[in-house]
């Protein structure tokens, strides 16, 4: 199906947390529209956006993420997917993968891994007011936090960690030319060879974490190593990139949000409910994901999708659907609603929602406990943000106390 107005979304670097005006238009139109992306296969595809639509395409098994080799409009430059990686296969495969890791994020796993967090946590802060004012908080705290936490939950050695930073800031961007496209795909290949590698020495030699048990799972016919490396590689780079640019966020808001600040500074049992209000809130991805394709004829919010079509889902937009959060723009920690679609929604959720609400939870209030008098130390239009990134986020924030 071709449609000459359909629209070109080629989305553009926003400054700060500003919402995509695109996305705002879209979701008034209709649940879902016809749009042109600026990469891949040229031509048409669908774009959905309104909270109960976005549920319905990402949950419906009709729709399949099985589009390793398909020519696609796509939002970015480049798409680099790992063999076997579990985003783009579809159940049942997809569920035997991600049950292999399920107990290491689940409720026990994570409220084990807790005070491990926190003594991490805890040293960074004290780290960064031993070196006194100004500084920068992502620096000294929130991009190494999130490193160190996946690191521990998936077995890399401390010296190795940085190499995850590295590895994820050349994959997980929207690729300006070719050359930044060859570079993220020879940075793949160094990534994956140096999870193959440790995963096979886990294998001989097993320790307490997640790749020694991905490796017995590999030995016991659950999951082939392929899988194994696909999901390592992909926790390890998004434990550390995600979770950076959320936190991030929220510290920013936190600094800038005098009500909010105050809010939980009186209320600190709040920060659970304020980490959730800021997930919905935080405009945290640039453009839409990866692709489903109908496997036959669906209606969809009204409109017919034709088998073999694709169909994007902006989770952003979603989020900030009037119809389920009135006043979207506002910031309401005593918010009442559907739960937010922050982690997706349907079966290729994300594999550790409760480890990223966690670590979200342990800095801001920690922030509060430990540095009552924090505060930026340039002016909120001075704190620069990255730039062709997936997940937005600032470069870096000063502060002092």
């Amino acid at each position: 199906m071709q449609d000459e107005t359909a629209p070109l979304y080629d989305v553009s670097d926003l400054p700060a947390l500003e919402f995509d005006p695109f996305l705002r238009q879209a979701s008034q139109t209709a649940p879902v529209i016809r749009v042109r992306l600026p990469h891949g296969a040229p031509g048409e595809c669908w774009l959905a956006t309104r909270h109960d639509t976005v549920r319905f395409v990402t949950s419906d098994p009709r729709f399949s993420r099985d589009i390793v080799g398909r020519p696609l409009p796509t939002m970015n430059r480049y798409l680099i997917p790992l063999d076997r990686a579990v985003s783009f296969v579809d159940p049942p495969d997809h569920t035997r993968v991600r049950s292999v890791v399920a107990s290491a994020f689940n409720r026990s796993g994570m409220a084990a891994l807790r005070p491990r967090a926190q003594a991490v946590l805890d040293r960074l802060v004290a780290s960064m007011v031993e070196a006194g004012p100004p500084a920068d908080l992502i620096q000294h705290v929130t991009s190494p936090f999130p490193m160190h936490v996946i690191g521990v939950v998936l077995g890399v050695p401390e010296a190795d960690r940085p190499r995850l930073c590295t590895w994820a800031s050349a994959i997980l961007t929207r690729a300006r030319d070719e050359a930044e496209v060859e570079r993220a795909r020879l940075v793949r290949e160094e990534a994956s060879a140096y999870f193959l590698e440790l995963a096979r020495e886990r294998r001989r030699r097993p320790q307490d974490d997640l790749i020694s048990d991905l490796g017995a799972a590999v030995d016991s016919g659950r999951i082939e190593e392929e899988e194994l490396l696909a999901l390592t590689t992909l926790m390890a780079l998004n434990g550390w990139h995600a979770v950076r640019n959320h936190t991030s966020n929220m510290a920013y808001l936190l600094l800038t949000d005098d009500s909010l600040r105050s809010r939980l500074r009186s209320d600190p049992q709040a920060v659970p409910a304020a980490v959730e209000e800021l997930l919905r809130w935080i405009p945290h991805k640039h453009g839409v994901g990866q692709a489903r394709i109908a496997t036959e004829d669906v209606e969809v919010g009204g409109v017919l999708v034709r088998r073999g079509e694709a169909v994007y889902v902006s989770y952003v937009a979603a989020n900030w659907d009037d119809r389920c959060y009135p006043e979207p723009h506002r910031i309401d920690i005593d918010r009442e609603g559907p739960p937010h679609l922050a982690f997706g929604y349907g079966p290729h959720h994300c594999v550790a929602p409760l480890l990223a609400r966690m670590e979200a939870e342990l800095l801001l209030t920690t922030l509060l406990t430990h540095l009552p008098d924090l505060r930026l130390a340039v002016t909120p239009e001075n704190v620069p943000w990255q730039k062709d990134v997936l997940i937005r986020g600032p470069v870096t924030l000063p502060v002092t106390w």
